[in-house]
């Protein structure tokens, strides 16, 4: 069953929009680029003090968006009252646009893990999540996104595939999803998945938001490779020709670049969120085309 959350229309416009970072404060602050919308990680502005200050300045100008990170929507342990209640605390001052989540464990017995950890792809875990993306909706009052995983193993006694375990959360939560599709690429290039089946099947109406990020290959001893989502580089060509095919596919939403590591100068993130625009327009002209057609 749904969760009974309120009615809240989004300010993040389907364009393109970055990521911000604590490095790129005071440039916005002063450039104010221009930049359709930002999106942050919650849980670096709970602490109050200059970040927040600065976050406060910045959304006067820019629609933000809030990314969690922490919150482990798929630990069996519950989820944290305190933590879940700071999230509240800084949606209730930054008034965000769209707020996000990730399908994946972070905590144990009350220590916090650096990492997004996998799930198994079952039916406890599904209710689990399930369980917890009701009560965060429910807390906040707000329609939340989760964002599907990059993973690096699975489980043997995994009995759903990813991308059905993503739109069963959507279905029964009525939460939205966030498609992150170097996530999808990075994943379907280290498991043997088909990309373009994991796509088709996410419902298009619960699609949100769509990251795009860089990736880095790992060559290993036996000959393989590894794909490792760790958001310190441009977007390959491949994913944005995967982008484009969600584009088809879902229609314009809004699109984020993310880079968290090894990061580079405002201008390089803000002409990739310009070549996402430009895909984008591209979208919507071939879409425009095959309306009148």
């Amino acid at each position: 069953m749904s969760s009974a959350v309120g009615s809240r229309a989004s300010l993040i416009p389907a364009k393109a929009g970055i990521g911000l970072r604590f490095q790129h404060h005071h440039a916005v602050v002063e450039m104010r680029p221009d930049i359709a919308w930002m999106e942050v990680h919650t849980e670096n502005y709970m602490g109050g003090g200059p970040p927040l200050r600065c976050l406060d300045a910045i959304r006067r100008d820019v629609p933000i968006a809030l990314h969690g990170v922490g919150l482990s929507l798929g630990s069996t342990q519950g989820l944290d009252p305190a933590h879940l209640d700071r999230i509240r605390q800084v949606a209730d001052r930054i008034e965000p646009g769209l707020m996000s989540e990730h399908v994946a464990w972070s905590v144990v017995d009350g220590h916090y893990l650096p990492d997004l950890l996998p799930l198994p792809m079952t039916e406890e875990a599904l209710d689990v999540v399930c369980r917890h993306v009701d009560q965060m909706q429910s807390y906040l009052n707000r329609r939340i996104l989760v964002e599907n995983p990059s993973t690096y193993v699975t489980f043997r006694h995994s009995t759903i595939p990813e991308w059905e375990f993503m739109a069963v959360v959507a279905a029964r939560t009525g939460c939205g999803l966030l498609c992150d599709v170097n996530n999808i690429f990075v994943s379907a290039q280290n498991h043997g998945w088909d990309a373009s089946a994991y796509l088709a099947g996410l419902p298009a109406p619960a699609i949100g938001e769509i990251h795009l990020a860089g990736h880095a290959v790992r060559h290993l001893a036996d000959g393989g490779t590894l794909r490792i989502d760790d958001h310190g580089s441009a977007v390959v060509p491949e994913v944005w020709a995967f982008y484009q095919e969600a584009l088809a596919r879902f229609g314009l939403v809004p699109t984020l670049i993310e880079w968290d590591n090894n990061i580079p100068p405002l201008d390089v993130l803000l002409a990739e969120a310009r070549r996402a625009t430009g895909f984008m327009a591209i979208a919507e002209r071939e879409g425009a085309r095959a309306d009148a057609a």
